[in-house]
């Protein structure tokens, strides 16, 4: 398919994360295929992670599809952006057209970005995970390359003010070893596998993040776990419920 909206937006990503000066660092690109299918599978910490999802692939020359919720393809402004990336749709209430559409991807040899957590995730640390990473990857028979991101969370992120002006935050990237579902392997055992690989990244990019926060205010931004005063998962899980 012809690619005339996805290199320029990926420059024009890559200029405005330079004027910001924003120190990315990306580690474990290895890791993603150079060629056929993949399914990356993302914690979801910010509004903004599929822009650094899709840099995390840029190493390996790979263009990332993600599947994202059918309103932003109704936005007047992103919409079109998203058509033209050929990103897929999703319909939350009838889930498996795109669901069918991911698998035709991979089967096609495209790399295919989830965020298996569904919604950000307001702890800092990974939710409990939806299957449709592992069972679309078995069914077209590819892997599950898990990443990690961390530092998204401080430019854009779920019940606080968005400050995409914000410079020098650095974003750390790190994309874990395959995993190779079969057709036969239970999909909820692999996606606690998956989910246990994920949270171990996570904890990595978090423990080798060069910044802590400056003041007593800036301590949103990390989890509780590590002295942060971010929602526990309890907290966190509680305010979805009632934000639903």
């Amino acid at each position: 398919m012809a690619e005339l909206v996805y290199p320029p937006v990926i420059m024009a990503a890559k200029l405005m994360f330079r004027v910001l000066d924003n120190r990315i660092r990306v580690e474990g690109t290895e890791h993603i295929p150079s060629s056929g299918g993949a399914v990356i599978a993302c914690n979801h910490v910010s509004y903004l992670d599929f822009i650094f999802c899709g840099l995390g692939a840029q190493p390996a020359k790979r263009l990332v599809r993600f599947m994202a919720k059918k309103e932003i393809f109704s936005n007047r402004i992103a919409g079109p952006l998203m058509r033209g990336m050929h990103h897929i749709s999703v319909d939350r209430g009838a889930g498996l057209a795109s669901y069918r559409e991911a698998v035709e991807r991979l089967k096609a040899g495209e790399v295919v970005g989830v965020f298996p957590e569904a919604t950000i995730s307001r702890s800092f640390t990974v939710k409990d995970i939806k299957s449709g990473a592992v069972r679309m990857a078995a069914e077209a028979g590819v892997p599950v390359v898990p990443m990690a991101l961390w530092g998204t969370q401080r430019l854009w992120t779920k019940g606080r003010p968005k400050d995409l002006t914000k410079r020098h935050v650095p974003i750390s990237i790190l994309v874990g070893e395959p995993m190779h579902p079969k057709a036969d392997d239970d999909a909820e055992v692999l996606s606690k596998d998956l989910r246990v690989r994920m949270s171990a990244l996570v904890d990595r990019v978090q423990a080798d993040y060069p910044e802590k926060p400056a003041s007593e205010d800036e301590r949103w931004w990390l989890p509780a776990h590590l002295g942060g005063t971010a929602p526990t998962p309890e907290e966190a899980a509680k305010l979805d419920r009632e934000g639903r």
